[in-house]
């Protein structure tokens, strides 16, 4: 391979970054990288180098910690960084991250769970109905797209006449540009409305839902409005789009090698850990959100200054041939554990949740298509342009009726 540094961005990366982590793996494990804005960020890529910054608890999430580059960029989500959408726990540390997490996480009691199980499997057995009737099926428009939306509006009480608006605009979120500023904002300003029309509601007529507990918290004092309003576009965010990208991914990771998807097909005790396989081979999450060292620090052997913008890419820790085994090859039975989710105080809260859904999901594609295929060959899919997520936007596939 050649010494020259790759390119970690563009259709070629996004296509296949692998290539691109493992040189920096190999030849700048903490990478400087520029950012849109005139901005930079360390690029964390090694396993342990992540697993250590993940679990740091001086490496901050407020972004306030950050550097005045990055602030002067704009850069995170919503760029315009209005209090309403940010209050959330993945932008807090300490008390108050330990706050709205406990809160947060009554979204995904036992008993919540278990209704949102029953919803699933509902969804998703009509999702079933329209794949097999259409001409060209599609798995991310017509599975990973709707599956997890419906789920994440159960889980805050989304009327269902609102539920087609909703999704479209959260659509907006999962596959715009950083360059397309005016898309972005425009669909805040409308989950900004559309939200804080939903905490009105509530607070008039309590519910039994997540947002209904939210506002009830902010009722008693547990919580400001701003949290309220920012916890739930937050489980919108990361509720959705890493779930459309998590279901998608591991449908890909099956199909781009028929002999996988047979293979599971043959032995369903295999359903979980290829799931776990799949995350660790294509994590949703390309790199985790924003973190800034509270004091001078070292990673890697890299100096780095208080403020400085860290990103960990776990895409690549999952393939750190220093800790695993055959790291590209897809193996389900390894058993060994991943970043995808995180590490830390800030482990994926929905993990769970995620989970139960793309087992859901994959199993009714076993049940209903055991004859699944890509309809094209992989080269022509498209992926998201993030320096967050990684996920596709489309999968056509042949139901091999």
């Amino acid at each position: 391979m050649s010494v020259s540094q790759p390119q970690l961005h563009g259709p070629a990366f996004e296509a296949d970054p692998h290539p691109a982590y493992r040189w920096l793996r190999e030849h700048s494990p903490v990478h400087r990288v520029d950012l849109p804005g005139g901005a930079w960020a360390w690029l964390v890529t090694r396993h342990e180098d992540a697993r250590t910054v993940l679990a740091d608890p001086d490496m901050l999430k407020d972004p306030s910690a950050g550097n005045a580059l990055w602030h002067a960029a704009g850069l995170g989500l919503p760029y315009d960084h209005r209090p309403s959408l940010v209050r959330s726990m993945v932008n807090v540390d300490g008390p108050d991250h330990t706050r709205l997490r406990r809160i947060a996480g009554r979204a995904f009691s036992p008993r919540r769970v278990r209704t949102l199980v029953e919803s699933a499997e509902r969804v998703t057995a009509d999702l079933m109905d329209g794949i097999a009737a259409s001409d060209r099926p599609d798995l991310v428009r017509d599975l990973a797209y709707p599956l997890p939306i419906a789920i994440i509006c159960d889980i805050l009480g989304v009327p269902e006449a609102d539920r087609p608006e909703f999704h479209r605009r959260a659509a907006v979120l999962d596959s715009a540009s950083y360059e397309e500023k005016e898309a972005i904002a425009a669909t805040t300003d409308w989950f900004d409305g559309y939200l804080g029309e939903l905490v009105d509601a509530r607070l008039s007529e309590p519910s039994d839902d997540l947002l209904g507990d939210l506002v009830e918290a902010h009722r008693t004092g547990g919580l400001t409005r701003d949290e309220v309003t920012s916890t739930a576009f937050l489980l919108l965010v990361a509720g959705h789009e890493t779930t459309v990208a998590l279901i998608g991914n591991m449908l890909f990771t099956l199909l781009r090698r028929p002999e996988r998807w047979d293979r599971l097909r043959a032995d369903r005790t295999l359903l979980d850990p290829a799931v776990e396989e799949s995350l660790r081979l294509e994590s949703p999450l390309q790199n985790a959100t924003w973190r800034f060292p509270g004091k001078p620090t070292t990673v890697g052997g890299v100096a780095l200054e208080a403020g400085d913008p860290v990103l960990v890419s776990l895409l690549s820790a999952g393939r750190d041939p220093e800790r695993y085994e055959d790291a590209d090859g897809f193996r389900p039975e390894r058993g060994d554990s991943h970043l995808a989710f995180g590490h830390g105080a800030h482990f994926c809260v929905g993990a769970q949740l995620a989970r139960m859904e793309v087992r859901v999901a994959v199993g009714a594609l076993l049940d209903r298509f055991p004859g699944l295929r890509l309809a094209v060959d992989e080269s022509e899919l498209h992926w998201w342009p993030s320096m967050i997520m990684h996920g596709l936007f489309s999968l056509p596939v042949s139901l091999e009726r």
